[in-house]
């Protein structure tokens, strides 16, 4: 207990010497403009909250009543019939990424390019939370949560799905290759790789890093408007603060809502298939399973968003992890190993050779219908994935305090990437060998949709009903945590970026997900939410680059304070009287006797008052 006591007096010292160089000279703390109510159940942020849910409701009303709308203004298709919702927010889609392909392609490389600087350069060893933080989970329980929080459903609904489109309809950076082919299938899992490897994750590790070292490292609230510090200054406590977090609450809360919606139908296979192989009971698969499904799962989200964090969202992401790994070696051992392994070796060794070509592809000259399938896809995925970076981004953050920069480049950027396409890899490389062995694979996505692919794959291989089991446990799983993760990451942008929100807030935002996700299945408004998420991926791109900016004016500021000899004979008093205990080698830090620490700090507000 005295060791205990010991460490935590020591963190709070640490925390005083991080408060008293390194925190921008304003007297604001989190939230400290939220309102209470119902005696304190409720801790909001008077504009963000009512304007995000005011604005999230009409969006939902318009969506389902939308084709009644469109009849009175006589809105049509090209086919002459009343326009839907899913028809009108898919034209703003294709034309968003249309339009704005080269925006998306410049936001996915600067973000990569900026983060492994970051990593490679000097500010590598600055470390997330100050120079004494401590972590605050394992190794393993981070890279778990990385994974349930970043792409969990994506990764059970689309590795088989993804690879019978492309073996089917040969990416365009391939053209030439025959389709249904040996070569085919190889071209289909480079392009999975290609989307789903460092282009999400190195969106993610940016925005990670900027919210946790605006939050940790400068004290601002754990909110998108924090970075916007360097240029914003005090204002982003204003007007246009309110107006990024909210941006921030839209894309969240639709990608969330979209995800939690195809969870629902890729779960709600599972349990038609696993209930008619294993019982002989046939369940109907049709949208009311789905909802009840989204209800079951929801409340038990939101059982675990009541444990927090360490109990509910890391022990999920723990037991994700090992269900993955099991699901990986299964289909290693019991399916074609050899024939995985070296298409493993060639599809890792193609990718790494036309990555930059494929990162800067816009299929301009690639022919008829090249574009189309760019936007179809690929495009579509780089809004999607910068539309869901907020959530993701602030959820990394919120569990990597503690970690230097380089390490938490390196594990966010490379960790889940080397995962992500070995998953691709044998998930997908299974599926093609199933079916160019004669296993029917593509008749059921054709006929019976991406849902049922999964499942008719596993069936090829021996014990197939155990793993379609394991595989439809791990889609509730991973909708628990991403539904948990969603509602941390909401709540903190809706109560003004405190961490010790009540705890009812939490549990009511994963009911509001669920319901939504629910509301849009029932009204056939799941394509447009999805669209409309697209929609704000788009001008998050802008975003991105900024970002860039503001992270490295942010490290630039911290390392001339760690450089100055002001800092280092600070620290030195406090060790030598015993108040911290650290390593001096750790931080990385060669003292050059710069500018003294008001100076710099001077600078740093006289250009973000400009």
């Amino acid at each position: 207990m005295t060791e205990t006591n010991d460490n935590k007096t020591e963190e709070k010292r640490s925390e005083t010497l991080q408060e008293e160089l390194f925190y921008p000279d304003s007297k604001r703390e989190p939230g400290d403009a939220n309102r209470e109510l119902f005696g304190g159940r409720l801790d909001i942020h008077p504009v963000v909250l009512p304007v995000s849910l005011t604005v999230i409701g009409l969006f939902i009303v318009v969506t389902l009543l939308f084709q009644q709308l469109a009849a009175l203004v006589g809105l049509r298709s090209d086919s002459g019939e009343t326009m839907t919702a899913v028809e009108a927010f898919g034209t703003l889609q294709a034309l968003g990424t249309d339009t704005f392909d080269w925006l998306l392609i410049l936001a996915m490389n600067a973000a990569i390019i900026a983060v492994v600087y970051f990593a490679l350069s000097k500010y590598g060893r600055i470390r997330i939370g100050g120079v004494n933080a401590e972590k605050e989970f394992s190794n393993f329980a981070w890279i778990a949560m990385l994974f349930s929080a970043g792409m969990g459903i994506g990764l059970i609904v689309f590795s088989v799905s993804e690879t019978m489109y492309g073996l089917q309809t040969v990416p365009p950076y391939f053209a030439g290759v025959e389709p249904e082919t040996s070569a085919a299938g190889h071209a289909a899992v480079v392009q999975n790789f290609f989307h789903w490897g460092l282009a999400p994750w190195g969106i993610y590790a940016l925005v990670g890093l900027g919210l946790g070292f605006f939050a940790y490292n400068r004290g601002l609230p754990l909110t998108f408007r924090s970075i916007f510090w360097p240029v914003l200054g005090k204002r982003i406590y204003g007007w246009p603060g309110h107006v990024i977090d909210i941006l921030a609450v839209f894309a969240t809360l639709f990608g969330l809502a979209t995800s939690l919606g195809l969870g629902a139908q890729q779960a709600t296979t599972g349990v038609v298939y696993v209930s008619d192989q294993l019982f002989g009971i046939t369940i109907p698969e049709t949208t009311s399973t789905q909802v009840v499904l989204i209800a079951v799962i929801t409340l038990i989200a939101a059982g675990s968003v009541a444990a927090g964090l360490e109990k509910g969202v890391k022990r999920l992401s723990n037991i994700n992890a090992v269900f993955m790994v099991v699901m990986l070696a299964f289909l290693l051992i019991a399916g074609p190993t050899l024939y995985l392994l070296g298409g493993f070796s060639s599809a890792l060794g193609t990718y790494t050779n036309s990555l930059i070509e494929l990162s800067f592809f816009t299929g301009t000259f690639g022919g008829e219908g090249a574009t189309e399938w760019l936007g179809n896809w690929t495009f579509f995925y780089w809004a999607w994935w910068i539309a869901w970076s907020p959530f993701v981004g602030m959820f990394i953050a919120r569990i990597s305090k503690g970690r230097t920069i380089r390490e938490f480049v390196g594990g966010v950027l490379l960790v889940p990437t080397f995962f992500g396409i070995f998953w691709f890899s044998t998930l997908g490389g299974s599926a093609v060998y199933a079916q160019l062995n004669g296993g029917g694979l593509l008749t059921v996505l054709n006929e019976q949709g991406q849902e049922a692919v999964m499942y008719a794959m596993l069936s090829e291989y021996p014990l197939g009903l155990v793993m379609s089991i394991l595989a439809t446990i791990l889609v509730m799983t991973i909708f628990v945590t991403s539904s948990d993760s969603g509602s941390l990451v909401i709540d903190q942008l809706t109560a003004g970026g405190k961490h010790d929100a009540p705890k009812v807030q939490r549990i009511l935002w994963a009911l509001i997900e669920g319901g939504i996700a629910a509301v849009l299945l029932i009204g056939g408004g799941l394509t447009a939410l999805q669209a409309a998420s697209i929609a704000t991926g788009i001008p998050f791109a802008l975003v991105l680059l900024f970002m860039c900016y503001a992270i490295y004016r942010g490290l630039n500021h911290e390392h001339e304070i760690l450089e100055s000899s002001e800092y280092q004979r600070r620290r030195k008093e406090m060790i030598e009287q015993g108040e911290i205990e650290v390593d001096t080698s750790d931080d990385g830090i060669v003292t050059s006797g710069g500018d003294s620490i008001s100076d710099i700090k001077k600078d740093e507000s006289t250009m973000s008052d400009d």
